[in-house]
């Protein structure tokens, strides 16, 4: 094992997550469903080939250490309080929060990382991004030895001359999403001035709590698939997509309203959100998984069958983006319905090394398996195979098609 020390702590601020990380505990915070419920996460890298990860471990392990001395500060936390639909009460929990190691189990699998986090819903959930952006750096650091700053920014130089070429943006907008999968923190922050200062009508915000703050940028976010797991095991499954629809409407009540669909496919989705009450409240729809010109196909149809305008309603793409790619979803739904992007490891980690697909995701509540099943096979992620055919069975999905 490697035992390189970074010269700087990767997080220093317990703002340095995704949004959405904030507003889902706040969402469990307040849901009684929710108040004594123990979870694990689990990490997995989707490309690790022949790389040994585990000589990471020594800096991972000091890094998480640092990161539990953390506490918000007083101007983090009134940062938050001026979003009107972060409460009081949650952010007073937020002013007592702190990260602790003992809800961490780091060790070495072979030339894996073996990483969980495992102990109360409210204690462990944001470990996920802060655990994700110091494997991502520390791999950038002592595996690839740095990265050369001059190609990188050549390479966001291209990206954004390919926008600056289209004779028509009007109405496209993009937004990053790459805190967890960055090349350095240093390099997230100079990639977002840069697209603050180059492209200023394109440019739409950070996931980015901390560089939201710090840089005077839109935060965007609102749910990802915990939030949809997590109800698995607190009603009865077939249910548990409505009862994580519901529950968001009850926390935030038409705010927040971008609904993920692909925790049990997109077909499912339509299924359950097909009641206009639904169709009506929410804002519209992130993709995150699957072909992305059939889903947005499906979910003109679903706004459509339920009399809602489309153009009423906003699609986000969010699924391994480049500019090109942007572009060709933008223009084959321009017109119909509002386009977003969100796009994460091409813009904050296209820097001449091969990123790592890595991924923390939540594999039991209360002891119980919870899963998703994606829209695009090998996606999913599950330690019970049984728990998994069970699964698609509720939601019509064909047990033969899963991946894990």
């Amino acid at each position: 094992m490697s035992k390189r020390k970074t010269e700087h702590w990767l997080i220093d601020s317990l703002l340095d997550t995704d949004f959405y990380k904030i507003t889902m505990l706040q969402a469990f915070y307040h849901a009684s469903e929710f108040r004594l419920v123990n979870v694990q996460w689990k990490f997995a890298c989707r490309n690790q080939k022949d790389l040994d990860l585990t000589t990471l471990i020594p800096e991972i392990q000091r890094q998480l250490e640092h990161l539990c001395t953390l506490s918000f500060t007083d101007a983090e936390l009134e940062y938050l309080a001026k979003f009107p639909y972060i409460k009081p009460d949650f952010i007073e929990f937020l002013r007592m929060f702190k990260l602790n190691m003992k809800f961490i189990h780091l060790h070495s699998d072979g030339k894996n990382i073996s990483l969980r986090f495992d102990g109360p819903l409210l204690h462990v959930s944001l470990f996920e991004i802060y655990a994700l952006s110091i494997i991502s750096e520390l791999h950038t650091e002592i595996n690839c030895d740095g990265f050369d700053l001059f190609y990188a920014r050549e390479k966001l130089a291209a990206k954004i001359a390919l926008l600056q070429a289209e004779e028509d943006l009007s109405g496209f907008n993009f937004a990053d999403f790459g805190t967890r999968r960055r090349a350095s923190k240093a390099w997230q922050e100079e990639v977002l001035l840069t697209l603050k200062g180059q492209c200023p009508t394109t440019f739409s915000g950070t996931s980015s709590v901390h560089f939201a703050r710090t840089l005077g940028l839109p935060v965007v976010g609102t749910m990802a698939h915990e939030w949809f797991q997590s109800w698995q095991a607190v009603t009865r499954l077939a249910d548990a997509q409505t009862a994580a629809l519901e529950g968001w409407v009850r926390e935030y009540r038409g705010r927040l309203g971008i609904a993920l669909t692909d925790c049990y496919s997109m077909d499912s989705f339509m299924r359950d959100f097909s009641d206009p009450y639904f169709g009506k409240l929410y804002d519209g729809l992130r993709h995150d998984s699957g072909c992305p010109f059939i889903w947005g196909e499906k979910a003109i149809r679903l706004y459509q069958d339920m009399d809602i305008d489309p153009l009423n309603k906003t699609l986000i793409f969010s699924d391994s983006l480049d500019v090109p790619r942007m572009i060709e979803i933008w223009k084959r739904f321009k017109g119909r319905v509002n386009v977003s992007f969100g796009i994460g490891t091409n813009l904050m980690n296209d820097v001449g090394n091969e990123a790592l697909s890595i991924v923390i995701k939540m594999v039991t509540v209360n002891g119980k398996p919870v899963a998703k099943i994606s829209d695009e096979p090998g996606k999913s992620m599950c330690e019970d195979l049984g728990f998994l055919k069970y699964l698609a069975s509720q939601y019509g999905i064909d047990p033969k098609t899963l991946k894990v």
